[in-house]
C-alpha cells in the first residue's frame, strides 16, 4: 500500500465536506495506483477535474502515484 495526501480545491471540496479548509485528505492506495484510480476512489468524476498537480508538477490521470506523493486537484475555473 502507498499513502498520498490530497487537497481538493474550489467546487471539488464538496466531495469531502468533512475536511476543514486547507486540510489534506490522507488516502491509502494499492501499489501501482494512478491519479485516475485515486479520483475514482474519492468519487470525484473525471470530467469535473481540470488539472492535477503531483508534487507541484502537472500530471495526467494515467500518472502512477508513489508513497508520499502530495496532490492538488482543481476543477475548471469559470469567470468573466
Amino acid at each position: 500500500m502507498i499513502t498520498v495526501r490530497v487537497q481538493l480545491y474550489a467546487t471539488l471540496r464538496r466531495y469531502r465536506p468533512d475536511l476543514k479548509i486547507g486540510e489534506p485528505l490522507v488516502v491509502q492506495l494499492p501499489e501501482g495506483s494512478t491519479v485516475e484510480l485515486l479520483l475514482q476512489q474519492l468519487g470525484v468524476p473525471q470530467d469535473e477535474v481540470k488539472v492535477v498537480f503531483v508534487n507541484g508538477i502537472v500530471r495526467d490521470q494515467n500518472h502512477p502515484l508513489a508513497d508520499g506523493d502530495e496532490l492538488g486537484v482543481f476543477p475548471p475555473i469559470g469567470g468573466g
